[in-house]
């Protein structure tokens, strides 16, 4: 017997590439995963029997979206930042002042794990009511052994107490902390030798991420925290080629990385590498809208080596304050010209293959996990057209529908 039925609803797999919505259909759901996949029409008695019965009544029916790039784990904010870059001030001039990573790191390191879960959950909410099934959580405000794992602990927290499913990726080569001012390597040793090792043994990292760009860590240092990470037996993603080209594509394609994100200064060898490896890459339009960028991905090369893009709310104090994916998959289509089904693929299908969940989450297939959305539109393309509210009807995880 079917613990759900969800029927009257049009499908939107996300298995293919032109994300069309399927004649009126109906789901089954056993034991929290798809069980059952059909046409209304085929629907008889045997299949209908289901402990909860669900009428979409004509909804939209897509995976829960996968937010695969946050930085939800913070205290504080930085609007005080935002008006100085209005003003002038470049990102790379507040950082070296003193602000952007560093600023919210103190507070970071100041506020206790409650006061942290309490802020983070808040903002966690935010996402799940915009359609967010699985959130990737990154640390990186601690830049220390224990606020980075502090940071850690609240982040597989939030997966305890919420439904949805959190992925954790421990980001201590974000920036040099303040007590290793002038020494970059040294830092690295602590992140090499002790956090990354004690991350490991908690159970805490699912990933393992560093920041490589002028403004934070060299190739060759962010090498040496690929190898610690391979020797722990983790992934790697990479925030790479954001404010230049640190041929950090190229590097975290060699390690054969999850991702590489942002990627506004890209060239054609870094994407051909990732083409190899299966990396995806993780567009950030948030950050660049933000950020007042000018240079954009380059979104047809990625297209014509066949890389597949994700799409993320890159959720931060600095660069990215937003909660609202389906405004950056708008972003996307508006600033880097995706396509809306680029976009809805973006969150669904490599967003899950950004994680490395694309065997059980990301699409609508039978086996993987029922993490669902049902939204009030007549066509896919309008979850990446509107701009402000959600038309979100339902949202399910792991076969549980939660309220809104």
């Amino acid at each position: 017997m079917l613990d759900l039925l969800i029927r009257n609803v049009r499908i939107v797999d996300a298995v293919g590439d032109d994300c069309i919505a399927s004649a009126p259909s109906f789901l089954g759901v056993h034991d929290g995963r798809i069980a059952c996949i059909g046409l209304m029409q085929d629907l008889d008695a045997t299949i209908h029997a289901a402990a909860k019965d669900r009428d979409g009544d004509g909804s939209l029916l897509t995976p829960g979206f996968i937010d695969c790039h946050t930085h939800l784990v913070y205290a504080g904010d930085r609007a005080r930042e935002f008006d100085l870059r209005l003003r002038g001030a470049s990102y790379e001039e507040i950082a070296r002042a003193g602000g952007g990573i560093r600023s919210t790191v103190k507070l970071t390191r100041e506020a206790d794990e409650r006061a942290l879960f309490l802020a983070s959950a808040r903002r966690l909410k935010e996402l799940m009511r915009h359609g967010v099934t699985t959130v990737e959580i990154k640390s990186g405000y601690g830049l220390s052994l224990d606020h980075e794992l502090k940071c850690l602990r609240v982040a597989r927290l939030l997966g305890e107490r919420f439904p949805i499913e959190v992925r954790t990726t421990l980001l201590a080569a974000h920036a040099v902390p303040p007590e290793f001012d002038g020494q970059a390597d040294a830092y690295i040793d602590e992140v090499v030798q002790r956090i990354i090792p004690e991350a490991k043994r908690q159970g805490l990292a699912d990933a393992i991420d560093a920041f490589c760009e002028t403004i934070g860590f060299s190739p060759q240092q962010t090498r040496r925290v690929f190898d610690a990470a391979q020797a722990a037996g983790l992934p790697v993603k990479l925030h790479a080629e954001q404010l230049s080209n640190q041929h950090g594509a190229a590097l975290v394609a060699e390690y054969g990385g999850l991702s590489a994100d942002h990627l506004e200064h890209l060239d054609e060898a870094g994407i051909a590498a990732m083409a190899k490896a299966g990396t995806v890459a993780v567009m950030l339009p948030g950050a660049f809208y933000f950020l007042r960028d000018t240079k954009l991905p380059p979104i047809d090369l990625l297209r014509r080596h066949r890389v597949p893009m994700a799409v993320s709310t890159d959720c931060n104090p600095g660069t990215s304050p937003c909660t609202h994916l389906p405004l950056m998959m708008n972003m996307a289509c508006t600033l880097f010209r995706m396509t809306p089904a680029e976009a809805l693929l973006g969150v669904t299908r490599h967003a899950a293959k950004a994680l490395g969940l694309q065997a059980t989450h990301g699409t609508i297939e039978v086996g993987k996990w029922a993490d669902l959305c049902l939204w009030n539109v007549d066509q896919p393309a309008e979850l990446a057209y509107a701009i402000a509210g959600s038309p979100l009807a339902g949202r399910f995880h792991h076969g549980l529908e939660h309220a809104l």
